[in-house]
């Protein structure tokens, strides 16, 4: 099982957590699955913003986004270069540090 560090996040996880993740399950995945409600308004199709997550170490074992995926990253709140869609971040057998940004972007409950 890889690990999971989940940084704080104050509505989330306020105190962090550290999770486990099969390798080949998507870092959404197992945050929902430990009771972290990210938001997944597309419910994992790659099609919003609203899991975006911030892979603080580890980055580097990741799959690099592809094209639909960086597409949707330029829309998000907060881009920074260690970015990604938790629905697409699939997990391998590097550990990796995640924060969720404070702020997501979700036209359905911000009613726009």
């Amino acid at each position: 099982m890889t690990k999971i560090v989940v940084l704080p996040n104050e509505n989330l996880c306020p105190d962090g957590a550290l999770i486990e993740a099969e390798p080949g399950e998507s870092v959404c995945r197992a945050l929902l699955r430990n009771d972290i409600e990210i938001e997944h308004a597309c419910e994992l199709s790659c099609a919003c913003t609203t899991c975006h997550v911030l892979i603080r170490e580890g980055y580097d074992s990741l799959e690099p986004p592809d094209d639909l995926e960086d597409d949707f990253l330029d829309m998000a709140w907060g881009l920074e270069p260690d970015s990604r869609l938790s629905c697409q971040a699939i997990v391998g057998e590097e550990d990796l540090v995640v924060e969720i940004p404070r702020y997501t972007i979700n036209m359905v409950s911000e009613q726009h």
